[in-house]
């Protein structure tokens, strides 16, 4: 279940709240019971090796243009 960042206006606490996608959008109110929040941007850092990775850290190779070449845009 994707876990969501918030922050109170009215006393500066950040928390998260797990909840379903649907409810992404849902006002959540502070553990202190203020009701005045609002939703955080959080970045997702993947790292490791997966498809299309290559052994030794390195780069895998990409195609020419402006979005790799295979799409012949």
């Amino acid at each position: 279940m994707p876990r969501y960042e918030f922050r109170c206006r009215a006393c500066g606490d950040t928390f998260e709240v797990n909840r379903p996608m649907v409810e992404a959008g849902a006002p959540a109110a502070c553990p202190q019971g203020h009701a005045d929040t609002v939703k955080l941007l959080s970045a997702v850092a993947v790292t490791g090796r997966g498809a299309g990775g290559s052994a030794g850290g390195a780069p895998a190779p990409a195609g020419g243009g402006c979005c790799g070449g295979a799409c012949g845009c």
